[in-house]
């Protein structure tokens, strides 16, 4: 009998994803374990494979469509077994009488197949007012996808609009930030640091690193200060137990990087940094990064994060209340380091001063503590030599 091969369960708690690519196509045959599709989670983009080898009778979600867990993505026939020579909805188009309507008056059927009923749903275009370009009249995606094109240019009493609909990465970016607002009871307290020997350090052993092909930014030294402080404050490395009412404390520590991307930020996960040395961790946040932006990463590098830090800084960003990386509990945002009059041994003097904002869940600790933690960090990125003596 013919296979139904359903969205299988991804992990990390993804109940669902978009279809982004098909790779195979109605009346292929394919290979068990052979890659069929691309799904775009909320935390990468999944290569799916065949679960067996058959020749693919239909495809049951279209480009752009949203599939959960357990749907069928698509129906394979085994070895010996026909495939259809034609969906139905594939047929010359019929008229139809409408009870109540008199002959003249008699609706021809809009001539579409799932697939395509499901794009234009998704893009949110109505097959009516399509003139189809495929066989006997039929509605292509591609029709689809112009009609969805032109809509984007509309009117509103003040002037023309552009439509761009929310999907891919950027839809799954707005469902965990509302998620995270709504799950978490979020507080942000805000200092600055003065780094001038982290920033001196840096200048230092830049130029080296980088013969080496090895970019050495700031975070490397950010993710070394923020475990020293996690391991004396772990209700920062922590999650919530939503069903049992449970804090979580993590006695690991995977530190996840925001990375802006051109479809928006993705979050890769630095797996434990403690064991790494400070070029070590520069070379991965790289590569990283490459990775991210490319859509090639991977979707076990985006999982298991306990803390997360964001630099805004880089794009000329201050201060800032960074919305917390649900399951986390907190979050650390660095802002632009700038040249700043500062009090030093009792003179006033030009220093490197650095933004810090730090967002936590008031449910899982105080302010107290919060703030005695981001202070450690402090002390840590203010005495980089610290970093260095005390283990992590």
């Amino acid at each position: 009998m013919p296979f139904d091969f359903v969205l299988p369960d991804l992990g990390e708690g993804i109940t669902e994803g978009e279809i982004r690519k098909w790779i195979a196509k109605q009346g292929d045959e394919v290979e068990e374990h052979q890659t069929v599709l691309e799904i775009e989670t909320d935390k990468a983009i999944v290569e799916v494979p065949s679960p067996r080898k058959g020749r693919v009778l239909r495809i049951n979600k279209a480009e752009g469509e949203m599939a959960k867990v357990g749907e069928v993505l698509m129906t394979i026939a085994e070895e010996g077994e026909a495939v259809e020579e034609k969906p139905k909805s594939e047929e010359r188009p019929r008229s139809v009488s409408v009870v109540g309507v008199l002959p003249e008056e008699e609706e021809e059927e809009v001539l579409a197949t799932p697939a395509v009923r499901a794009l234009a749903r998704d893009l949110g275009v109505k097959l009516e007012t399509i003139k189809g370009s495929g066989p006997a009249g039929s509605i292509t995606n591609a029709d689809v996808r112009d009609a969805a094109e032109k809509a984007k240019q509309t009117e509103d009493p003040y002037g023309r609009t552009d439509r761009v609909a929310l999907k891919g990465l950027r839809r799954t970016i707005a469902n965990n930030l509302m998620k995270s607002r709504k799950a978490t009871a979020s507080v942000t307290g805000m200092d600055e640091a003065d780094i001038t020997e982290l920033w001196e350090l840096r200048e230092r052993e830049k130029s080296s690193l980088f013969e080496k092909g090895v970019h050495l930014t700031f975070l490397p030294f950010f993710i070394k200060a923020v475990l020293h402080a996690l391991s004396e404050h772990p209700m920062l490395n922590a999650s919530i137990d939503e069903t049992r009412e449970e804090i979580i404390i993590k006695r690991y520590f995977n530190i996840g990087v925001a990375v802006d991307t051109p479809d928006g930020l993705m979050v890769p996960v630095i797996k434990e940094p403690a064991k790494k040395t400070i070029r070590e961790l520069a070379a991965e946040i790289q590569a990283l990064g490459v990775k991210a932006r490319e859509r090639k990463i991977k979707l076990e590098e985006m999982k298991g994060g306990t803390f997360t830090i964001t630099n805004y800084g880089h794009f000329g960003g201050t201060f800032a209340t960074p919305i917390i990386n649900y399951p986390e509990v907190a979050i650390l945002g660095t802002g632009k380091i700038s040249d700043k009059p500062w009090v030093k041994d009792g003179r006033i003097v030009i220093r490197k001063i650095l933004p810090l904002s730090l967002t936590f869940d008031h449910r899982v600790t105080d302010g107290v503590d919060a703030s005695r933690f981001l202070s450690r960090v402090m002390n840590f990125i203010e005495d980089p030599a610290l970093l260095f003596i005390e283990s992590a």
